[in-house]
């Protein structure tokens, strides 16, 4: 593992611009031991737009879901290194309560998630979409879901937290983990402990409270999601400042 890392370091410092898609990653590369200088390039979203209210209500109906129903979305691969049965196991705790849980993605342990799933007599409310391809069809359960549930501890800068805010849906994310720094508690997501105990705690919480879910969305899409032309035009502008240090001839933007 140290010659990989090694190899892995050596090539960093022979670029020229080292970019990372959030703050957290440069943390993680000094440990490595990469001393050189690292910039944060955000990753952009195909799905910011202006959505208007009854967009949001429209996929709702058309997903089925029942007045006052609580709705929470994963997108992703269905791996427990994304802690799946974290979410699992707090919905077990939460059956006094009216929602859906929506699995959208395929993995590993798709199965087993269906088994526990099944297990914790949850099957009423937790539907396994598979693989959604169609980007018309992944944003109608974006837009649909009042939550999107990502308490990962395995990912450093996830696109489906991206594209959940994009919808204006904010994201529960693991406190401590490096995916969850581009959120403030409160504020445009939230943040559990990694336990049953504290997510179950939040989810109760948050169900009670729609109108801090919905706030929290919008603060979502104006502070963590950005669209990808914004994100290429930020880079061509990186690229020309090197090209002009190297006295080399600029890219004309398109």
């Amino acid at each position: 593992m140290d010659v990989i890392i090694k190899y892995i370091i050596d090539f960093y410092e022979h670029a020229d611009l080292v970019w990372v898609p959030q703050e957290s990653v440069i943390d993680v590369m000094r440990e490595y031991g990469f001393k050189g200088n690292v910039e944060v390039m955000d990753n952009g979203s195909d799905l910011v737009a202006d959505y208007p209210d009854e967009f949001f209500a429209d996929a709702r109906r058309q997903l089925g879901i029942e007045p006052g129903e609580f709705v929470m979305l994963f997108v992703g691969q269905h791996i427990w290194e994304k802690n799946p049965r974290l979410v699992i196991e707090s919905l077990a705790r939460m059956k006094d309560v009216p929602f859906r849980m929506f699995f959208v993605g395929r993995g590993y342990a798709e199965k087993e998630m269906q088994e526990l799933v099944e297990a914790r007599g949850l099957s009423d409310r937790v539907t396994f979409t598979g693989n959604i391809g169609e980007r018309d069809v992944l944003t109608r359960y974006y837009a649909a879901a009042d939550l999107f549930l990502f308490p990962s501890l395995y990912d450093n800068a996830p696109l489906v937290v991206r594209e959940a805010a994009a919808l204006h849906t904010a994201s529960v994310m693991a406190e401590g983990a490096t995916a969850s720094t581009i959120i403030k508690d409160g504020r445009n997501g939230f943040l559990v402990e990694n336990t049953v105990e504290s997510m179950e705690a939040c989810l109760r919480a948050l169900a009670a409270d729609r109108d801090l879910v919905r706030r929290a969305g919008i603060e979502a899409s104006r502070t963590i999601v950005r669209s990808w032309e914004d994100c290429v035009a930020e880079a061509l502008d990186r690229y020309n400042m090197l090209l002009k240090i190297r006295n080399l001839p600029t890219i004309d933007k398109i």
